[in-house]
């Protein structure tokens, strides 16, 4: 209960900041908004020689991890500011779990990520994605799981390297071969044979081809389960990564 009670008044702190200057909520949507509507059309002709049957159906969910992850990879950069006003410092004397001090962000995180994914799937729907409400629920999960891993991962290296400057060409060096060997925007088996190789050692790969099973109802799949897996395993990993840092700034 002591735990719960402690993430919640991270949380509520977090999210007043948010609302007091929502630009970074609105301009972490834009990206996927604009690529729906301007790459999406681009798709529809081209949409049989993936297996797919609907543009949306399969762009949607793309977009749907690329919010999860993009978006989330930035959340480490409030946390150097706070840093850098001494309210980390002010957090660590409390006796308030240094998970806490994590899951707590991680709520605010979520929470934008879950209302960023409404949004786009909404803006699906009106562009003519089929998709059942399980497959939906089923791929927003696998998504926030996702975001979640993305953006405790951002708070540790936000901790570890305290600088906007070295982490801005850190997330921009992990983004660009996650943007292209995960299928977020072109499935890899178009591509030549190499590439889709080397695309099965990317775990958000998994993920997505998880989402997009999810959304086409194939929930008992193969596709979905090491989906799951894979970001169940992300989201242990980054927790405890984020975790041990929060305890290693206390030391």
């Amino acid at each position: 209960m002591t735990f719960m009670r402690e993430s919640f008044i991270v949380f509520r702190r977090q999210l007043r900041m948010n609302l007091r200057n929502p630009a970074w909520v609105i301009i972490g949507m834009l990206q996927p908004v604009l690529y729906l509507l301007l790459f999406g059309p681009l798709l529809e002709p081209l949409i049989d020689q993936f297996g797919a049957q609907n543009a949306y159906t399969f762009f949607v969910p793309g977009m749907l991890v690329q919010l999860g992850v993009f978006g989330a990879f930035f959340a480490g950069f409030s946390l150097i500011g706070e840093w850098r006003e001494g309210v980390i410092e002010a957090e660590r004397v409390t006796p308030a779990s240094r998970t806490a001090l994590l899951v707590g962000r991680l709520y605010r995180d979520l929470l934008q990520l879950l209302v960023q994914a409404v949004i786009l799937v909404a803006l699906g729907f009106a562009l003519g994605m089929v998709a059942s409400a399980e497959g939906i629920l089923l791929g927003v999960l696998l998504t926030l799981l996702l975001g979640g891993a993305c953006a405790a991962a951002s708070n540790a290296l936000a901790l570890s390297t305290k600088s906007e400057d070295v982490m801005a060409p850190v997330i921009n060096m992990v983004m660009m071969p996650v943007l292209l060997l995960s299928g977020i925007l072109l499935p890899m088996t178009i591509g030549p044979a190499w590439l889709e190789r080397a695309s099965d050692f990317m775990p958000i790969r998994h993920v997505v081809d998880g989402v997009r099973a999810s959304f086409v109802g194939d929930l008992g799949g193969s596709a979905v389960l090491w989906g799951g897996v894979w970001a169940l395993v992300l989201f242990a990993l980054a927790i405890w990564w984020g975790t041990a840092t929060f305890r290693k700034e206390n030391a």
